[in-house]
């Protein structure tokens, strides 16, 4: 009698392909840049956005987060956190 084991493979490339989309979801997202504050009109909660409108020290952005809500809108709160990687146009 012969054995077949053409679904151990199966299994393997089904296990590697969820292992690579596990990978793909759990990867960071990239924060969105803007020039100014005012840029930013509908602001979500717990979304950051990073502002380069020059208030902040050298090395440092502002990130505006949607912190909580209230009864007349989701609260902002704005922090200067360090600049990571080369300025972006």
């Amino acid at each position: 009698m012969r054995f077949r084991i053409p679904a151990l493979s199966t299994m393997a490339a089904r296990g590697l392909s969820g292992l690579a989309l596990l990978l793909l979801l759990a990867a960071p997202s990239h924060a969105q840049y803007v020039g100014r504050e005012e840029d930013v009109t509908d602001l979500r909660l717990g979304q950051r956005v990073l502002v380069d409108d020059g208030t902040c020290p050298a090395g440092q952005v502002k990130e505006v987060l949607g912190s909580k809500m209230s009864e007349t809108g989701i609260v902002r709160t704005a922090t200067c956190v360090p600049r990571f990687g080369p300025k972006k146009k």
